[in-house]
């Protein structure tokens, strides 16, 4: 299987089942656009392209313990990891068999150093030749497809390329904008969005003469409530990303009723250093990831501080994020003769391209898959990865501005107004002062409820933001999601992570865990015997997935004989 995931390209997360070998093979890949989850059991592995489809089966455990709720909240995620008990993901490049004898882990592929002996011309001209062809690639498709376009450089670039490819054959490129009631009026800059993007997307969508839209959001639809559980269900977290989330969510339903298939300008950022922390020297010298450096307002990591102080104090996420900064920096293998600052670069480089991506990939795909949209990412092409990843870091910023590749790439195909905008915002996301309103509302709402997510969140951090003045809420407010605990569809209560670990527990050994949960499996089993099951398909959500023949340990015979099935009731085993 090696040799087969080394000769494709694009994205994929695919299951085989040789039944001849009774093995079954999960292959995921290598940047990890496309997700893929297991669940290893005594006998076999359940497995899906999200944590509900496996946390629909009796045996997984549907609870959250510190270490998961440490991966929900750090930013700092670990590849292979999954927040549920006892749940992994197929990490990016890499293959996972699984036999009667056991389970084997093993990469295809990882971001590995090479020298780069291109000059700049020649490699301004190796990433546009790159892209074209990979823009090419990922415009075929025999369902409608279209762009999302933004007006900030990489959505305008990925654009600009789809209307030429097409162009050649007589078809337009279809794009689609976001933008906001009243966002004229309430615009307002922040850590975020320095400026609006409608005026850079219509005039992105006129110089290459695409069949535009807008999609135009208001508050009342952003907040909600009903638009939010989608989000929180679609996302497997009781975590996300409030207004920013939502607005994606709705964006992507009115994209669905005129397209399959979107090309997005997702993860351009992290391929070409787009950040403005890339270029900030005491984020470049902070033993941290970088996008944690600032005290910014609206940063992600703020959302430890609305945990409760027991919760808070067991998490202990400095130590947890100290250590998996530790790990990733250790897998870096810079050459030897490169500078410290080449070097240094290097590691921020590769933090971006492992860690940060992957969440941002994460959302991306929840989100519209969940309406059945299909969003593709050029930026994310291993061939592109590679080659950027490579190049000197004062080749990336030679004329001294975040992307100078990407830029000097796409000279010709752009207007001059998006060459020379700034880094344009990453989310799409409402200055409406009503949807601060709303906020403020649902917090009182929530106050005023007997429920268990205060073992959770702090209430004190609830009862503030009802104080706040909704003109001036901050950004840190603005993106959160009130009430997303009890709202999670799938079943993790605030009561399985709270009070039952240490502050800081060990790396979790799932031998020892699948041995305790021995006890309950049988019970499980039977419990879900007299259910209907499925006798068209071999593989079934409601079905305990069983072996087609008895298992070869004694302790498995016996837990299958107790959980025989009644005569014509047929088991299946997970991916036969």
């Amino acid at each position: 299987m090696r040799l087969v995931a080394e000769h494709l390209n694009g994205m994929y997360a695919f299951a085989i089942w040789d039944a001849r070998a009774e093995k079954l093979v999960m292959i995921r890949d290598r940047m990890g656009v496309k997700p893929l989850y297991f669940f290893e059991t005594d006998d076999g592995a359940l497995f899906g392209s999200e944590p509900k489809a496996i946390l629909a089966h009796p045996l997984a455990d549907r609870a959250v313990d510190l270490d998961g709720l440490r991966e929900a909240v750090s930013f700092a995620q670990t590849p292979g990891s999954a927040v549920w008990c006892g749940m992994r993901e197929v990490v990016p490049g890499g293959v996972v068999t699984v036999r009667r004898s056991g389970l084997r882990e093993y990469r295809y592929w990882t971001l590995a150093t090479r020298p780069h002996t291109d000059d700049l011309p020649t490699t301004i001209a190796t990433v546009r030749s790159l892209l074209e062809d990979i823009v090419g690639r990922q415009l075929v498709s025999d369902v409608p497809r279209c762009t999302l376009l933004s007006g900030g450089l990489d959505s305008s670039a990925i654009t600009a390329l789809s209307a030429a490819q097409l162009a050649r054959h007589g078809e337009k490129v279809r794009s689609f904008a976001v933008d906001f009631v009243g966002r004229e009026d309430d615009f307002v800059a922040d850590e975020l969005r320095s400026t609006p993007d409608a005026p850079y997307a219509q005039a992105v969508a006129s110089h290459v003469q695409s069949q535009h839209e807008t999609i135009v959001l208001d508050h009342d639809a952003i907040a909600d409530p009903a638009v939010r559980r989608a989000v929180i269900t679609a996302r497997d977290s009781p975590l996300s990303l409030g207004d920013l989330d939502a607005s994606l969510s709705l964006l992507f339903q009115a994209i669905r009723a005129h397209s399959t298939v979107a090309l997005s300008g997702e993860s351009a950022d992290e391929v070409f250093s787009g950040y403005r922390w890339f270029h900030q020297p005491e984020v470049q010298a902070a033993p941290t990831f970088p996008w944690m450096a600032l005290p910014v307002s609206g940063s992600p990591t703020r959302v430890r501080d609305r945990f409760n102080a027991t919760i808070t104090a067991a998490l202990d996420l400095p130590a947890y994020i100290h250590e998996r900064y530790a790990s990733a920096i250790a897998e870096v293998q810079p050459p030897e003769d490169e500078s410290a600052h080449e070097r240094r670069m290097r590691e921020i480089c590769y933090l971006h391209l492992t860690r940060l991506v992957r969440m941002l990939l994460d959302r991306k795909d929840r989100i519209s898959m969940a309406v059945g949209l299909e969003v593709r990412v050029p930026f994310c092409d291993h061939r592109l990865v590679e080659y950027v990843y490579n190049v000197p870091w004062a080749m990336k910023t030679f004329d001294g501005r975040e992307k100078s590749l990407l830029r000097a790439a796409a000279a010709d195909l752009l207007p001059e107004s998006v060459l020379q905008r700034t880094k344009a915002p990453p989310y799409p996301a409402t200055s409406d002062p009503g949807y601060a309103r709303a906020l403020v509302q649902q917090s009182r709402d929530l106050l005023g409820a007997d429920d268990r997510v205060f073992d959770l969140i702090d209430r004190g951090w609830l009862e503030a933001i009802t104080r706040q003045d909704p003109a001036t809420m901050t950004l840190d407010v603005r993106n959160s999601d009130l009430g997303c605990a009890q709202q999670h569809g799938n079943g993790a209560r605030p009561q399985h992570v709270a009070g039952h670990l240490p502050a800081r527990t060990p790396a979790v050994n799932e031998r020892s865990r699948r041995q305790e949960r021995r006890s309950q499996t049988v019970s499980a089993v039977e419990e879900v015997s007299a259910r209907p099951r499925c006798a068209a398909s071999r593989r079934c959500a409601s079905c305990p997935r069983r072996p087609l023949r008895p298992p070869r340990s004694r302790l498995a015979r016996q837990r299958h004989r107790r959980a025989r099935p009644p005569a014509g009731t047929r088991w299946s085993r997970t991916g036969s």
